[in-house]
């Protein structure tokens, strides 16, 4: 482990919220870390979600910070913008991105985190050499395009080759999964090395979201600190 504990943060997603009222829904998850906002284009993945503008009104009216992956095609030309409309954090697919350091580099000097994603059957390995040139590796525990989906376990050792990696470089990267997180499956994702997690229907899907937000990061700082 690195000389500064890590925090174990919670990221709610907007996917499994009630679009009918985004803002009321932003509203139950005031303790949450961050709310993970899944940009979809029908393109990069079968699914289609919202847009910018939708984004930039979330930002406007969100009592927690956003964090945006962009599972769409055309990313180095289309993710700057979403740094301007003043998000927290950005993060991109490696597989659609033409330039990816380029890329994390443009997000950063706009005043955003720079995130990269990988599917669940990328190896993270090619990449291990660009990691002080971000702020977050979100590793994939489903396939991309769909909540609901089931944790794939065989993303486990990535996670832990990934740790392995940030921690024998000293850079200060965040590892995030995004998939079938539960108060269950989030203690082997800890474990194995993450310290953010994406969370749609264990949190939205409770009678007390902010209750739901506070069992996980327990159960997550718990795991986490005995990798």
């Amino acid at each position: 482990m690195s000389a500064t504990p890590l925090k174990c943060c919670i990221n709610p997603s907007i996917l499994s919220a009630d679009f009918v009222n985004l803002e009321a829904e932003l509203a139950r998850i005031a303790n949450a870390d961050a709310v993970h906002v899944d940009v979809m284009d029908n393109h990069f993945v079968s699914n289609l979600t919202i847009g910018l503008p939708v984004v930039e009104r979330l930002q406007a009216v969100s009592p927690v910070p956003l964090d945006a992956h962009l599972m769409i095609a055309e990313v180095d030309r289309w993710a700057p913008a979403y740094a301007d409309a003043g998000l927290a954090s950005v993060t991109f697919h490696v597989e659609a991105s033409n330039a990816p350091i380029k890329l994390a580099r443009e997000l950063r000097a706009r005043g955003a985190k720079a995130g990269m994603a990988l599917r669940p059957a990328t190896p993270v390995e090619p990449y291990l050499d660009m990691l002080s040139e971000l702020d977050m590796l979100l590793i994939m525990t489903v396939e991309p395009g769909f909540g609901g989906q089931s944790f794939l376990d065989v993303t486990l050792p990535k996670i832990r080759r990934a740790r392995a990696a940030i921690e024998g470089s000293g850079v200060n990267v965040a590892i995030q999964v995004d998939g079938g997180i539960t108060e269950e499956t989030i203690s082997r994702a800890a474990e194995a090395g993450a310290n953010v997690f994406v969370a749609g229907s264990a949190v939205y899907g409770k009678a007390s979201p902010e209750e739901a937000i506070e069992n996980l990061r327990a159960k997550g700082q718990l795991a986490f600190g005995r990798n």
